[in-house]
C-alpha cells in the first residue's frame, strides 16, 4: 500500500452523521460540468505532483450482464475514442498518458460502463468508488496537489488505506499460461477433448477462438496480455436441443454462426425465446451456468508477461 492515501470528494466532511455517512444535498452522480472537471484537474494535480506522466491500467473491467452504477451505461462503455471498437490497448498492464486516465476516470465516474485501476508500481494509484467516490494514493504527501483540490471546491481527506486497495482483494488461482499450459493443450486438442478457448482480455467480455492441431499458435499469437484463457470442449451441433433444455435462469448461450464465428450472450427466460431467433443458422452451441462453481471449464491459466512473470491481479 502506498503511504499516502486521500479521499477526494464533493462531499464536505461537516455534512456527515457520527458513522462518516454523508448527510448533506450534494448529489451521488456527476454533474457531467465543473464538479466533475475538478476531480480530473484534482487527479491531475496529483499526478503532477508524484513527478509521472503515464499510468499503467489495472483490473480492466465493462460492465456485465448487472450493472451497479446510478447512470445508465452507454455504448461503448465509455472507451469509444479512447480505444478501437475491439478494444485493441485496454488490457491489465497497458501503459497510457495521464490524459487518457483522466478520461478513463471521466467515464467511471459516469458510469459509462468501464472500471479500472491506475497506478505507477510503488508510486501512485487512482481509482473511483461508488457515489462520486475518488481515491488516490502516492509515495510522495502531496501538499500542493492536496491544496489545488481544496481550492476546486473539493475535499481531501486523509486515510490509511483505499477500500479499494488491490491489496484487499481476495486472490484467486492464478496458473501461467507457460509452456507445460501449451503442451498440454496441444495434447487435448489432439486427442479430441478441447476444442474451444476462450480469451477473457477485460472483465465481462471474452473472445473465443476455435483450435486445431494447425491453429494453436496462431491463436496464441494474437492473445491479448494477460488474458485470462480457459479451455473447453466442442459446443453441440444439436443447436436444437440446446435451446430447448435451456433452464429457467440465467445462462451463457455460447454459439458458432455459419461463417464460424464464436460469440457469447447471457440472457434469462424472458429473453429465450428472441435469442433463439438470433442464433438461428447456427452451427453448434452450448448453454453455461453463469457461476462460476457450476461452469467447470477443462482447466485455466492467466497469460505471464514476455519475462515469463505473472504479474496480471
Amino acid at each position: 500500500m502506498l503511504p499516502f492515501v486521500y479521499r477526494v470528494t464533493k462531499y464536505d466532511p461537516a455534512d456527515r452523521d457520527e458513522r462518516g455517512n454523508y448527510i448533506g444535498a450534494e448529489d451521488t452522480v456527476s454533474d457531467h460540468g465543473p464538479v466533475e472537471a475538478a476531480y480530473l484537474q484534482a487527479v491531475a494535480a496529483f499526478a503532477e505532483d508524484t513527478g509521472i506522466d503515464h499510468l499503467a491500467i489495472r483490473e480492466p473491467a465493462i460492465a456485465g450482464f448487472v450493472h451497479f452504477g446510478l447512470e445508465p451505461t452507454v455504448e461503448g462503455h465509455g472507451l469509444a475514442g479512447l480505444f478501437p471498437p475491439d478494444l485493441a490497448g485496454f488490457h491489465d498492464g497497458a501503459q497510457v498518458p495521464v490524459a487518457i486516465g483522466l478520461e478513463l476516470i471521466r467515464a467511471m465516474l459516469r458510469d459509462n460502463g468501464v472500471w479500472c485501476r491506475l497506478e505507477v508500481e510503488d508510486r501512485f494509484a487512482v481509482h473511483v468508488g461508488s457515489d462520486q467516490y475518488l481515491y488516490v494514493g502516492s509515495s510522495g504527501p502531496c501538499e500542493s496537489a492536496s491544496a489545488r483540490t481544496r481550492a476546486l471546491g473539493l475535499f481531501p481527506e486523509r486515510l490509511d488505506a483505499s477500500p479499494y486497495d488491490a491489496a484487499f482483494d481476495e486472490p484467486g488461482i492464478q496458473r501461467p499460461a507457460d509452456d507445460d499450459f501449451w503442451a498440454r493443450l496441444s495434447w487435448c486438442v489432439a486427442a479430441g477433448e478441447a476444442a474451444i478457448l476462450e480469451e477473457g482480455f477485460v472483465g465481462n467480455a471474452s473472445r473465443w477462438h476455435r483450435l486445431t492441431r494447425d491453429t494453436i499458435d496462431a491463436v496464441r499469437a494474437r492473445l491479448t496480455p494477460r488474458a485470462m484463457l480457459t479451455v473447453w470442449p466442442d459446443l453441440s451441433a444439436d443447436v436444437g436441443a440446446v435451446l430447448a433444455a435451456l433452464p429457467d435462469d440465467v445462462v451463457e448461450l455460447v454459439w458458432e454462426n455459419e461463417n464460424g464465428h464464436i460469440t457469447s450472450t447471457i440472457a434469462n427466460e424472458t429473453q429465450f425465446t428472441e435469442l433463439a431467433v438470433h442464433v438461428a443458422g447456427a452451427r453448434a452451441a452450448t448453454a453455461r451456468s453463469i457461476m462460476l462453481d457450476d461452469r467447470n471449464p477443462l482447466f485455466t491459466a492467466v497469460l505471464p508477461d514476455s519475462d515469463g512473470v505473472l504479474r496480471a491481479r
